[in-house]
């Protein structure tokens, strides 16, 4: 079975050197991350107002 994907690989231009190199670039390169502790209050509660009330 491996040599049938080695084969598959080799036909289709995806070599196994290419597949470390790029598992390798994407260590580097990935973002940290997303912080979801923002998302837990709504999104109208986030945004600041642009309404500001005049002081009569």
């Amino acid at each position: 079975m491996k040599r049938f994907q080695k084969w598959f690989e080799q036909i289709a231009g995806v070599s196994q050197d290419e597949i470390e190199r790029l598992a390798r670039a994407r260590e580097i390169f990935a973002p940290g991350g997303i912080d979801v502790s923002s998302l837990k209050k709504p999104a109208c509660w986030r945004r600041k107002a642009r309404v500001q009330s005049r002081g009569a």
